[in-house]
């Protein structure tokens, strides 16, 4: 990777819809040529995808919050257990196995507190690998660059 390809992807994380011609003129290429490096760095893994970045309000998710949950075992099978769990709830945006005095943490968003104390309660609540089970309310997210 080199300092061409840096600014390419420096450009695509601001705006992945950027034309192939417009992405050529801001990293100082040719448009074949930038069209080669961008799927040499799709085919490479380096760049795995492309995604649309919603506006919560308009899809009716008012409550945000991060979750940080405590397993209560450090085994792989109670790992395995809790991410097979979290994969088809639509409420968990984010699953990530962290180090520290909990297993996970979780970034999940709801239409309100109402639905997120019936996730809490009915969902994540009952899993048998739960624990211990933290929330930090999102009151503002003043600078957010998850793409």
């Amino acid at each position: 990777m080199d300092r061409i390809d840096e600014k390419i992807l420096q450009t695509l994380s601001v705006n992945g819809r950027i034309s192939n011609l417009d992405l050529a003129d801001r990293v100082g290429l040719s448009p074949s040529a930038c069209l080669r490096r961008v799927q040499e760095l799709e085919r490479n893994g380096t760049i795995t995808g492309y995604r649309a970045v919603l506006n919560p309000e308009a899809t009716g998710v008012g409550f945000v919050a991060y979750v940080t949950v405590g397993l209560s075992e450090h085994s792989k099978a109670a790992q395995e257990g809790f991410e097979r769990a979290m994969a088809p709830l639509p409420e968990v945006r984010e699953c990530h196995n962290i180090t520290g005095a909990v297993e996970y943490l979780l970034r999940v968003e709801s239409r309100d507190l109402a639905s997120y104390k019936r996730f809490h309660t009915e969902q994540l609540g009952v899993l048998p690998q739960v624990r211990q089970i933290t929330t930090h309310v999102v009151m503002g997210s003043p600078k957010d660059e998850r793409a």
